[in-house]
């Protein structure tokens, strides 16, 4: 038993002076004042914050080392970064590849999840996404959607998938959204250049978010909201790159002014050069070169992923946005827990929750 003591905590959206009791990794009491017994270990946070721990549910690496094409010590390289950097919950990113490749890395990282239990589920982008807005996909391995197909994937992961993106423009699209939303898989829109009208019925088909908003998807104009607009004008969550260079942060200022605080996710979708030097580096198949911090495809103006940690994303959504800490940090905790139906374990401090929680000051 731990007694984490006289501490600043996040309790709902206030910060309050508290004590806190985890036991076999629950909260257990919360109080202003809690006396320990000789056998609990005491934690002084005096002059401390005590905060949800950060939640990542779309990266593909770091630490030199890709979800794609990583072993297991690779793996286990990219999740000490994550810890390092205040995240509690991740959702490892495989993007779209072979099959071959898909089941082996997804049966991979639920073997990860037997060692972190940050590890709560899988992200799979892909493959079923539009070849017009393909970004650092493959083309040669997009697909077009297919329940029977995600299973393979699915039983791969002994059903650990928890996210999939779609295009939902694609022929059988829908369908595959209605099925896998029934199936307990949260799916979310993405790589895609719909128009509002197949937006909407993906929507309309059970999709609860869209994928890396801003970013290859259709955009909105005068004539049409496209997927960037329908996002902007739906109750959908939007993930969003916290990096200010895949949305620009006056863009991303008017996202969650748009949308409000509650329906707006932060995310990293980092790859491997997170935590590295500039250079040259892959993204599951893709050859990518970082320059100055900002990642391409080789040789095209293709973005591919992000260098960006969780910290710096949360610290980017203060300045950029203008919020409160305790504010900015719901991007990062209890809005992609509830998106991928972990808030009743993650996102917020309370007794009956996991005592994942962060110490800073």
């Amino acid at each position: 038993m731990t007694l984490y003591r006289n501490g600043s905590a996040l309790i709902g959206d206030k910060l309050v002076r508290t004590d806190i009791v985890v036991n076999h990794g629950k909260i257990i009491e919360i109080a202003p004042e809690i006396l320990a017994d000789e056998q609990t270990e005491v934690v002084d946070c005096t002059n401390r914050y005590i905060l949800p721990a950060l939640v990542d549910i779309h990266t593909h690496g770091a630490n030199g080392y890709d979800f794609n094409t990583a072993d297991l010590a690779g793996m286990r390289k990219i999740m000490e970064f994550y810890i390092a950097h205040g995240v509690g919950t991740v959702l490892p990113t495989v993007m779209t590849d072979s099959d071959e490749v898909i089941c082996r890395q997804v049966a991979l990282i639920c073997e990860l999840a037997k060692e972190y239990p940050e590890v709560k589920g899988i992200n799979l982008e892909g493959p079923f996404l539009s070849p017009a807005k393909h970004g650092a996909m493959p083309v040669e391995c997009l697909q077009t959607p297919s329940y029977e197909k995600f299973l393979t994937y699915q039983r791969a992961a002994n059903g650990f998938i928890r996210l999939v993106t779609v295009a939902p423009e694609l022929p059988s699209a829908k369908e595959f959204i209605a099925e896998a939303t029934a199936n307990g898989v949260v799916v979310s829109l993405g790589h895609s250049a719909a128009h509002a009208a197949d937006v909407k019925a993906g929507l309309e088909a059970g999709a609860r978010s869209f994928t890396h908003w801003g970013n290859a998807m259709s955009q909105m104009d005068r004539l049409d909201l496209n997927m960037m607009g329908t996002a902007l004008a739906s109750n959908a969550y939007s993930e969003v790159i916290c990096d200010g260079k895949h949305v620009n942060r006056d863009v991303l200022k008017l996202l969650v002014d748009v949308k409000g605080t509650d329906r707006v996710v932060g995310i990293t979708d980092s790859m491997m050069a997170a935590g590295m030097p500039d250079g040259n580096y892959t993204l599951g198949k893709q050859q990518v070169t970082v320059q100055h911090g900002d990642a391409f495809v080789t040789g095209t103006d293709n973005r591919a992923g992000s260098i960006l940690d969780a910290y710096e994303g949360l610290a980017n959504v203060v300045t950029f946005c203008n919020l409160p800490l305790h504010t900015a940090i719901k991007l990062w905790t209890v809005n992609p827990a509830r998106l991928v139906g972990l808030d009743k374990r993650i996102g917020t401090i309370e007794v009956g929750k996991d005592g994942d929680f962060i110490l800073f000051g």
